[in-house]
């Protein structure tokens, strides 16, 4: 899950695993209500069109997945009892470790928990949306 405002290769990673992973992935796209906690997003409706993630996802991996509206942390992921795994980057893999424990107190099994490391640039530094959307860097992390 995420805001995929900004597809960029960490998030290319990320998906590629969870579909090699998995025979059908939920994406969870953070909602408006979860984004204004964290920082300003453009509006969930707007993003999901605006980043053409469904057609991104489509082209580069099948029609083997859907997209759900993101209000928590939890998501689907939380009571559904017919999941298996989780793919997390390492900035989110305690939030993985925590939703087992949600899961564990509703009676359910532990979702397997697949981290994926994050791509960093030349400099070290992680490639993520925040620094595309300041002009720092590029989708590919290189220096915009």
């Amino acid at each position: 899950g995420g805001t995929f405002d900004r597809i960029h290769i960490g998030h290319e990673k990320l998906l590629k695993i969870a579909f090699e992973v998995g025979e059908e992935v939920i994406i969870g796209l953070t909602s408006d209500t979860k984004a204004k906690k964290a920082e300003a997003m453009r509006n969930f409706l707007n993003l999901k069109i605006d980043i053409k993630l469904e057609t991104f996802l489509t082209k580069k991996f099948g029609n083997n997945f859907s997209i759900v509206k993101l209000n928590d942390d939890w998501g689907p992921g939380a009571l559904d009892e017919d999941l298996d795994a989780i793919i997390v980057s390492e900035e989110t893999e305690k939030v993985a470790s925590e939703l087992n424990k949600k899961r564990a107190l509703e009676g359910l099994n532990p979702l397997d928990i697949v981290t994926v490391s994050l791509i960093l640039d030349k400099k070290g530094e992680k490639i993520s949306s925040t620094r595309i959307r300041n002009s720092e860097i590029d989708r590919e992390g290189n220096k915009a």
